[in-house]
């Protein structure tokens, strides 16, 4: 889509609705190849029945994370004031589709599937996406580093839990994690101010309500 071309309110609106059913049903392929592609599949053999659930569990809630990125960037796109960043939001929600085609694909190969609130994790997403960005461009792009920061220490603790012989997962995370970091550096550089410590607190209680609920729904 040219982002130069002014949209109606509808041609947005169905434009934001076209985007959101794509990300909940992961129907777009990604741009770059999976960081598993090439690792061999028989690796998968060797994980036994527990190992392979909690896998499915941890690769599940990355699938989650990135649904959320993607509505939180849409909504933080939506509410943007300056059109040059809202571009920005709308690449960066295209980077992170990568890591939802990944996860995706990873779940399938484990036998597992994605949360059933998905829908409701995107719609909440959105929303506070939009929250941020109604409160100005730099407070925006402040909750987009420290929403990447703590994704990025989550990846970290998923890349401990993880069997060491679940090469193919491992390596989608490590990829992520190295992703969400130059994201974060990208926020930053475009002027994103640090949140208040109550504000990252409650960012980190409702992660965790999420990363805890979608373990297992």
């Amino acid at each position: 889509m040219d982002d130069t071309i002014p949209l109606s309110p509808l041609e947005r609106a169905l434009a934001l609705a076209g985007r959101a059913l794509a990300t909940v049903a992961a129907a777009l392929p990604s741009d770059r190849p999976s960081p598993a592609a090439g690792l061999p599949m028989d690796v998968d053999d060797e994980l036994s029945v527990a190992q392979r659930s909690l896998a499915g569990g941890l690769m599940r809630v990355n699938h989650v994370g990135e649904i959320c990125a993607q509505a939180l960037y849409e909504g933080q796109a939506l509410t943007a004031r300056d059109p040059e960043l809202r571009a920005q939001f709308l690449r960066a929600a295209s980077e992170e589709h990568d890591h939802l085609v990944w996860t995706r694909e990873r779940l399938e190969e484990l036998g597992d599937r994605p949360s059933l609130l998905n829908p409701l994790w995107y719609a909440g997403a959105l929303a506070l996406g939009a929250l941020a960005g109604r409160a100005g461009d730099r407070v925006s792009l402040g909750f987009m580093a420290e929403t990447e920061r703590q994704v990025e220490a989550h990846l970290e603790g998923h890349l401990e839990r993880l069997p060491q012989q679940d090469l193919r997962s491992r390596a989608i995370v490590a990829q992520m994690k190295d992703d969400e970091v130059a994201h974060a550096q990208a926020a930053i550089r475009l002027g994103g101010v640090e949140l208040p410590a109550p504000v990252r607190g409650l960012m980190r209680a409702a992660a965790r309500v999420m990363t805890t609920s979608a373990r297992y729904i």
